[in-house]
Parts: structure tokens; C-alpha cells; sequence
């Protein structure tokens, strides 16, 4: 589930993840490489919590941004990483089975890119 800025959970990101639930048997594109993304997920928590401290002991503000720029960079590489095992594997077959649940794969990845773009 996703929290948006506003604080409210986004309702097609518990769909997504509701329909998880329902094929536990499911591995998904990013099983194979978990313990890295938990590993590089940690290290940007660090960088989180880093900004947390900075801001505690009163850091000046430029040092403080070039932290922020650091953990957006972070996460947008994990998140494009993560976007391109979901691409070889969940979308890909999903295509090679065709039918809708390809045209759902492809509409799901694509707004995904777009939700990326935005932020």
C-alpha cells in the first residue's frame, strides 16, 4: 500500500498488492535478487535517518539538501531497477501468454513509468 502526500493510501497500489495475496505461489520478477534490494533498502534508510540527525543538530541547509538529492537518487535507481525485473519477468510473461491479462501487465507497468516521471 501506498501513502501519497496527503497521507491517504493510494487504492490501486492495495489492489495491487490484495492481488498479491491471492497467488502466494506467485514469485515475483525481484525474488531472486531480495536480499540485495533489502541490503541497498537499509542503506537508504540509513541516508533517511542521516537526514533526520543532520536536521537535529542543525546543519546548514545547502549540506542538508545535497543529502536529500543523494537519497532521491537512491531511491529512484532502486525503484527503476526494480521496474526492469518486473519487466522481464512479470510482463514478459504475462506477454508471452497473451490475452488480457498481457494488456493488464502492460497498462499496470506503464503507469507505474508514469508515477516514476512524476515524482
Amino acid at each position: 500500500m501506498t501513502v501519497t502526500e496527503t497521507g491517504d493510501t493510494a487504492p490501486h497500489e492495495e489492489a495491487a498488492t490484495a492481488g498479491s495475496a491471492e497467488h502466494p505461489a506467485h514469485q515475483h520478477g525481484y525474488a531472486e535478487q531480495r536480499d540485495q534490494h533489502l541490503k541497498r533498502l537499509r542503506r537508504i534508510e540509513g541516508q533517511i535517518r542521516g537526514l533526520q540527525r543532520m536536521v537535529e543538530q542543525d546543519v546548514y541547509c545547502i549540506d542538508i539538501l545535497t543529502q536529500v538529492s543523494a537519497g532521491t537518487k537512491a531511491l529512484q535507481s532502486f525503484a527503476l531497477q526494480l521496474l526492469e525485473e518486473h519487466l522481464r519477468h512479470c510482463v514478459a510473461d504475462a506477454a508471452a501468454k497473451g490475452g488480457p491479462e498481457a494488456d493488464d501487465k502492460v497498462a499496470e507497468a506503464t503507469a507505474a513509468i508514469a508515477r516514476l516521471l512524476r515524482s
